[in-house]
This record gives structure tokens, C-alpha cells and sequence, in this order.
């Protein structure tokens, strides 16, 4: 079955559906670093496909240039990767790529979600006006616009929690029936990543469409948890100071069954991207309090607890649980994509490591 990628970031919708043997036509998404990752997986999986993944290795490490590992696939594969802001600007010509790159293939399936900041609790609660004028609320009508074009048997339409709240359910009540106006009967699920076997407790809303011609329901999901902890999803990787920037580096040891049943460990002999944050003086004084009280106690540290020495924020009540150490005997709390920014919500669980988790231990959770 063909699907598109609407809104699509780095891929992580379409790696799944592609792993669970759909086919993607059309990746659509607004950021030039997150299409540059789409691209590079288009690349992966071609080469996968060849069992010529040699080429891929020699790349992550260094050995060969981004032109010279795209020169191994047909270029037309790369056309898949559409960089456009979907909008009421963009739309008609979004279109007109799609149908270049697509022919006469039959659009079987639509998935993706817009942003979600502005349905997201954190995102409206930061916002002084709630993100009720914000445009992003009302991307979900250009998803509407493309079923109604290429008219998918099936759709899903995944985004935050928060989406059943904001604006007390209009925005909800608003899609459904712009949904159901394309020809779609829709239901609703909320969803928790730790029930399917994910090392991480992240709660989404999934909407799943159909035409209503369709006999067809909701699916039941068998729930497929996992024993396997933090700590365990990290044991392969090497140990990191703050600040450490390894392109690749070997793994420290053979991976676990739960690595390689998950494509987690797929036969690569390095670990790559495995980059840290610096942090100063104060902030690591403050992980390493926070990192004791949660191995020992297991107790979350409270800002206002600290000494006047390590607080330097004016706002004492807001966030007061800004430094969080992640669960490593369970499942980590949701990872979120500002994390490049600030890593105090993510502190490695340690001490021998004081730290926030590196790029590839947070791509792992």
C-alpha cells in the first residue's frame, strides 16, 4: 500500500509504516534539516533494499560524501522529499510536486500531524493569549484538503493530548467534521507509546480515518509492553563527558535482544552522533543533587530546595521541577524536540555520568 507523509519531521511515521512493509510516495515537511534526514533514509532503505548498505557505513562515518552516497540511488527516489510550509499560499503547488512525483499511483493511505505546540498544554500555558490566534490551530483544514484530492481509503492523524482540550474540544469537534465532510467516518484513540513496546511513556491522540464506504472500524491494538528499562536501552553505548562530539565510535558491547529485535542495533559496528551538551559549573553540581536524590530516594528535586547559589531563575513557582532526572529503572518521561536546546528535563540517571542525554541516547528513548 502507497502512503503520503504529511508534516512529516524527521520521518518517524513514515520509518514505521515503511518497516511494516507500506510504500512512501511523498514526504512533505517545512524544515531543511528534518528533509535532509528524510532524504538520508530514502537513500538507507534503497540501499538496504540493493544489500549495498556498505556505502551507507562509509557515509555516517565520514568516508564518503552526502553527493556521493546520493549518486548510489536513482534520483527520482530523492523527489519523494517535498520541502514546502504547507499553507494557504503553497498549497496548489505542493500539489502540482506531488502529482509530478506520484503519477498514476494510487494514494492508498495519509498519515502525519501538524505542529502541535499550539494544541499542546505546555505550548498555551506559555502563550499569553493560550495560542488561540496562533495558524497553526487550523492546519488540520490543508490535511482535509488533501484527502479530499487524493481521496486515501484510510487516514491517521496523530498529534498531542492536549488536542482534546484546547479550546475546550472546538478544534477537535472542528476537524472531525471537516473530516467528515471529505467523506471520512473517524474515530479516536489516545494512545501510550510504553503500551507497544516503546522504552518511553508518551501519550498521543491518534485519529484514524476511513471513506465511508468502507466496512471498517478502529483497529484493537494487541498491547505489547517491554521489561526492558532506561538503562538497559542504553547499556551498548559508550560513556560520555559533557560536551563530547563523537561523529562514530564502537560500541562498548554486544546489544540486547530488545536492540536488534527493534532495528535499534541493525549490524552497524559504530555508534554514530553520539553528541553531548556542555553544561557549566552550577548546572552540573545541580544534576549531580538531583541525580542522588533520585538513585537514592527516588525523589524528584525541587528548584526552590536548592542553595542560593545554584538558583539564578527570578521566577521561583513556575517549572519548579526544571531539573529531571529520566527513570532509568523504567521508562523515561516523553522526549521532547527541544532538547537540543535544554537538556535539564533529561538528565542522564549517573552519577558516574553527570550529564543530559546525548543526541543518540535520546533518539534511542
Amino acid at each position: 500500500m502507497n502512503f503520503i507523509d504529511l508534516f512529516a519531521g524527521a520521518g518517524g511515521m513514515s520509518e514505521g509504516f515503511t518497516r511494516a512493509g507500506f510504500n512512501p510516495l511523498v514526504h512533505v515537511e517545512m524544515d531543511g534539516n528534518a528533509c535532509a534526514t528524510l532524504r538520508t533514509r530514502t537513500v538507507y532503505h534503497a540501499l538496504k533494499a540493493a544489500d549495498n548498505l556498505n556505502s551507507y557505513w562509509e557515509y555516517t562515518k565520514g568516508e564518503r560524501s552526502q553527493e556521493e552516497l546520493y549518486a548510489e540511488i536513482d534520483s527520482e527516489l530523492l523527489r519523494k522529499v517535498i520541502h514546502a510550509k504547507i499553507d494557504r499560499d503553497t498549497i496548489e503547488g505542493i500539489f502540482e510536486n506531488v502529482d509530478a512525483v506520484i503519477g498514476e499511483q494510487p494514494v492508498d493511505l495519509i498519515v502525519g500531524g501538524p505542529p502541535c505546540q499550539a494544541y499542546s498544554m505546555i505550548g498555551r500555558s506559555r502563550d499569553p493569549n493560550g495560542m488561540k490566534g496562533d495558524e497553526r490551530n487550523h492546519l488540520f483544514r490543508y490535511y482535509a484538503k488533501f484527502l479530499e484530492k487524493y481521496q486515501p481509503k484510510v487516514f491517521v492523524f496523530e498529534n498531542v493530548a492536549g488536542l482534546l482540550s484546547a479550546k475546550n474540544g472546538e478544534y477537535l469537534r472542528k476537524m472531525r467534521a471537516d473530516f467528515g465532510k471529505k467523506g471520512y467516518r473517524t474515530d479516536i484513540r489516545t494512545l501510550i507509546s510504553s503500551d507497544f513496546g516503546v522504552v518511553q511513556n508518551r501519550k498521543r491522540v491518534i485519529i484514524i480515518g476511513w471513506q465511508e464506504e468502507l466496512k471498517f472500524q478502529y483497529p484493537d491494538f494487541n498491547i505489547q509492553r517491554t521489561g526492558t528499562t532506561v538503562n538497559e536501552l542504553l547499556v551498548d553505548l559508550p560513556a560520555l563527558e559533557p560536551g563530547d562530539k563523537f561523529p562514530f565510535k564502537e560500541y562498548t558491547q554486544i546489544g540486547t535482544d530488545y536492540l536488534y529485535k527493534n532495528s535499534l542495533r541493525n549490524g552497524q559496528p559504530f555508534v554514530t552522533q553520539n553528541y553531548t551538551r556542555w553544561h557549566n559549573d552550577r548546572d552540573l553540581e545541580i544534576y549531580r543533587r538531583a541525580i542522588e536524590l533520585w538513585v537514592n530516594e527516588r525523589k524528584r528535586l525541587h528548584y526552590d530546595e536548592l542553595p542560593e547559589k545554584l538558583k539564578t531563575h527570578k521566577n521561583r513557582t513556575a517549572f519548579v521541577d526544571r531539573y529531571k532526572v529520566v527513570n532509568g529503572e523504567g521508562k523515561s518521561h516523553t522526549v521532547v524536540a527541544h532538547l537540543a536546546k535544554d537538556g535539564h528535563y533529561f538528565i542522564k540517571p549517573d552519577l558516574n555520568q553527570v550529564r543530559s542525554l546525548s543526541c543518540r541516547e535520546a533518539a534511542r528513548i
